[in-house]
C-alpha cells in the first residue's frame, strides 16, 4: 500500500502543471509572459492560493525569488517580488493583504514549498529586498542592474 501511495506522489508532482487549475495557469501565464526570456525561462512552482492572494515561488537560471499576486478584475497581477521578505506578515500587511488572509497564505506556502526539493528552494531566497510593481502589476522601469524591478531595498545574493 505504501509503495501505491508512494507512486500516485510522485506522479502527482511529476504531472502538477497539467493538474493545475485555471488560477495556476493564470498565475504561471503573467509570470511566463513577463520573464521569459528565449534562453532562460522562468519555472513557476510552487503556487499557495487563498482568496484573492497567491504567493509563487519562481526559478529562472541560478536565480529565484518568490512574487505575490492579486486577483483584479478576474486576472492575476504581481503585487511584489522578494525572497524570504514575502514570508513576513509585515510585507504582506503592506501589500494590502488582510492580517487573517496572510497567516492562511503563509500557511499554505510552507505546505506547498515542503514538496519542492531543497536545492531549488533554496533558489527562492537568493532575491533580497521587495521590489513593488505598479498598479497595472508591470515592473516598474528596470533601474539599469538587470533586476525584475527597481526599489531601494532590492539587491541579490
Amino acid at each position: 500500500m505504501q509503495k501505491i501511495v508512494f507512486v500516485f506522489m510522485v506522479l502527482l508532482l511529476s504531472f502538477g502543471s497539467a493538474l493545475a487549475g485555471p488560477d495556476e495557469d493564470g498565475i504561471r501565464a503573467v509570470m511566463n509572459g513577463t520573464w521569459d526570456k528565449p534562453d532562460a525561462k522562468v519555472e513557476v512552482s510552487p503556487i499557495a492560493i487563498s482568496g484573492d492572494h497567491a504567493i509563487a515561488g519562481w526559478t529562472q537560471g541560478d536565480m529565484g525569488g518568490r512574487a505575490l499576486l492579486r486577483r483584479q478584475h478576474g486576472h492575476w497581477i504581481v503585487v511584489l517580488c522578494a525572497g524570504d521578505d514575502l514570508l513576513k506578515a509585515d510585507a504582506l500587511k503592506l501589500a494590502g493583504v488582510a492580517p487573517g488572509r496572510a497567516a492562511e497564505l503563509l500557511s499554505r506556502n510552507v505546505t506547498a514549498e515542503q514538496g519542492i526539493p531543497a536545492a531549488r528552494r533554496a533558489q527562492f531566497s537568493k532575491f533580497e529586498g521587495l521590489v513593488t510593481m505598479d498598479a497595472s502589476g508591470a515592473h516598474p522601469p528596470q533601474s539599469g542592474n538587470g533586476a525584475h524591478g527597481t526599489s531601494v531595498h532590492q539587491s541579490h545574493k
